[in-house]
C-alpha cells in the first residue's frame, strides 16, 4: 500500500497587523521531503506515526513537504500558492497512492483564499479520485468547512487544550486512515454545528469531564472517533465557531445522534468553561501575596499563539508601577532590542527601548537602563516532545524584573523558556507568560498558583465586537440563542 503524507500549517489572525510569507515558515519549521526530524511538531505528528507503521504495515511511504509558521496575520498569496503547488506536485509525482495523510492546522487564511485547508483537501481529492482514503488532522482552534468535511474520509482533532495530545491525534489519524484504506473499516461521519465561539480549556471542568467522556466513547467501540473543533475567534471565516465530528464504522444514524447530543451538551457550557479572568493589576497584586511560589500569570490575549506580535508592555508596565521584584516575563518579541543586547554583551549596562512596536493597543515601548544578564543564539523551548525555536534571545534585568526578549515569535510552553536563559525559578518567583493555556501542562507541576490576566490589547477577544465580514450564520455570543427554531 502506497501512502503520501504532507503538512502545511499555520493559524491566521485576520485582525493582526502582522503578515506571513515564506520566510515565516522557514524560520519556524520547514522540512523538504525526507527531511522531517524524528520528533514531531504540533501539526506534523503524522510523519513519525507513519514511519513507525512502515515496517509493521508493509506500506510504502512517500513524504512530501512539512512546514509550520508561528501564528500571525494572513499569509500572502504567493506563499500560499507556492506551498499548495509544492505539495500537490509532490502528490502527482507519487501516484498511484492508496491513501493520503495531511497534518494541517485548520485556521490558515491567505490573501485571496479564505479556506486554504479546504481548497488543499479538495484539490488532493481531485488528483487522487474518489476511491483513495484521505485522512486529516486539525488543531481545534480552526474552521471546519464543507470542503473539508466532504473531501476527507477521516478527520481527527486535538482533544486537549493545551494541546498535549497532538502526538496521539496524529497517530489516531494514521491508524484510522490506514484501516479505512485497507477496507477494515467503513468510516461514516456526522458534523454538528454548535454555533458557539468561546474559550474552552480542557484543563478545567466542565471541559475536562467532557473530553474524558469523549475518550471513553472511543474506547467503548461505539465510535471510531469523536472530535471537537473549538473555533478560532480571531479568524474572519464563514465557518467560525465550534463543531462536533463523530465518526462511526458504517453507522450513520448513531453518528448523527451522538454529534447532536454532544454538540448541544457543549453548547450548554457557553460562558462557563473559561477560567477566572483578572485584570493585570488584580493578577499581579494577588500573585504578590502568595507566600510561597512560584506563581504563574498568563497574559492570555497577548499570545503569539493567537497571531498577535507578543510585544505588549501592558503587564510589564503594571508590574513596574507596583514596584514588584523577583518577577520574570517570557517573552517580549523585539528582534531589534535582542540585536542591541547581543552587541553589548553579557554584563553590559545599557539604555534600551523595547516592546510596544507593532500595535497602538499594545502599550508604549519601555525605556530603561537595563543589565544584559544573558544572550543566546538559536535559543529553544520545549513543547512536549517538540522543539520550539525562539531565535536569538536576551535576558535583561531592571530593578528586580527580568525580561526574556526573543527574535522568533513564540508563546510560552515550558519553564525551560526561562531556565534555558539562565533565569532561576525560585519559590518566591512570579512568572508572567504570554499564552492562553498551552503553558498549563508544563507549568502546572511547578506552580503554587496559576492566574489568568485578560488585558485589553491587540487581540480581538470578544466576538460580539469583532468586525467579522464573512460570518452569516448565527453564533453565540453574537446571537443569544442561535439554535432557536431548530427541531429538537
Amino acid at each position: 500500500m502506497r501512502v503520501f503524507c504532507a503538512s502545511v500549517a499555520t493559524e491566521c489572525n485576520t485582525f493582526s497587523p502582522l503578515r506571513a510569507d515564506f520566510t515565516d515558515f522557514v524560520q519556524s519549521f520547514y522540512a523538504p521531503p525526507g527531511e522531517h526530524p524524528d520528533t514531531p511538531t504540533l501539526c506534523s505528528a503524522v510523519f513519525p506515526a507513519l514511519r513507525r507503521r512502515v515496517a509493521t504495515e508493509g506500506i510504502t511511504l512517500i513524504e512530501g513537504t512539512a512546514t509550520w509558521a508561528e501564528p500571525g496575520g494572513i499569509v500572502n498569496a504567493a506563499t500560499w500558492e507556492r506551498l499548495r503547488n509544492e505539495v500537490l506536485d509532490q502528490l502527482r509525482a507519487a501516484l498511484p497512492v492508496d491513501a493520503v495523510v495531511l497534518g494541517l492546522h485548520g485556521a490558515m487564511i491567505a490573501d485571496g483564499c479564505v479556506d486554504c485547508e479546504g481548497v488543499l483537501i479538495e484539490e488532493v481529492r481531485g488528483i487522487v479520485g474518489p476511491d483513495v482514503t484521505i485522512g486529516v488532522s486539525f488543531d481545534p482552534h480552526s474552521h471546519l468547512s464543507e470542503k473539508r468535511i466532504g473531501n476527507a474520509d477521516i478527520i481527527t482533532v486535538f482533544k486537549e487544550f493545551p494541546h498535549t495530545d497532538f502526538v496521539e491525534t496524529g497517530e489516531a489519524c494514521v491508524d484510522l486512515t490506514l484501516r479505512a484504506a485497507q477496507g477494515r473499516i467503513t468510516p461514516v461521519k456526522s458534523v454538528f454545528d454548535v454555533r458557539m465561539m468561546d474559550v474552552l480549556p480542557t484543563s478545567l471542568d466542565p471541559m475536562r469531564g467532557f473530553v474524558d467522556r469523549l475518550m471513553a466513547l472511543e474506547s467503548s467501540g461505539q465510535v471510531l472517533s469523536v472530535s471537537v473543533v473549538h473555533g478560532f475567534m480571531a479568524g474572519d471565516s464563514p465557518d467560525l465557531g465550534a463543531k462536533v465530528i463523530v465518526t462511526t464504522n458504517g453507522d450513520a444514524a448513531t453518528a448523527k445522534r451522538l454529534s447532536r447530543e454532544l454538540g448541544m451538551e457543549l453548547f450548554s457550557f457557553r460562558g462557563a468553561a473559561r477560567p477566572e479572568f483578572l485584570t493585570a493589576r488584580q493578577a499581579l497584586t494577588r500573585a504578590a501575596t502568595v507566600p510561597r511560589g512560584p506563581v504563574v500569570i498568563a497574559d492570555v490575549w497577548d499570545n503569539p499563539g493567537g497571531g498577535v506580535a507578543g510585544d505588549s508592555t501592558i503587564m510589564l508596565r503594571e508590574a513596574m508601577e507596583l514596584g514588584l521584584r523577583n518577577i520574570a516575563f517570557g517573552t517580549i518579541w523585539d528582534p531589534m532590542a535582542v540585536r542591541l543586547c547581543h552587541a553589548a554583551g553579557e554584563g553590559a549596562c545599557i539604555a534600551l527601548r523595547f516592546g510596544g512596536k507593532t500595535s497602538a493597543r499594545a502599550g508604549d515601548p519601555v525605556d530603561a537602563t537595563v543589565t544584559v544578564k544573558c544572550v543566546r543564539r538559536d535559543a529553544i523551548q520545549s513543547f512536549g516532545s517538540s522543539v520550539v525555536p525562539l531565535g536569538d534571545c536576551a535576558v535583561v534585568e531592571m530593578d528586580g524584573i527580568e525580561v526574556v526578549l526573543n527574535s522568533n515569535r513564540a508563546q510560552a510552553f515550558s519553564p525551560d523558556l526561562f531556565t534555558n536563559m539562565g533565569i532561576e525559578i525560585t519559590p518566591g518567583k512570579i512568572l508572567v507568560v504570554k499564552s492562553t493555556n498551552h503553558f498549563y501542562g508544563a507549568f502546572a507541576p511547578i506552580a503554587a498558583q496559576i492566574l489568568y490576566a485578560a488585558v485589553d490589547g491587540p487581540y480581538p477577544s470578544d466576538p460580539r465586537s469583532n468586525r467579522y465580514t464573512r460570518l452569516t450564520r448565527p453564533v453565540w455570543p453574537i446571537v443569544e440563542n442561535p439554535h432557536e427554531g431548530e427541531p429538537a
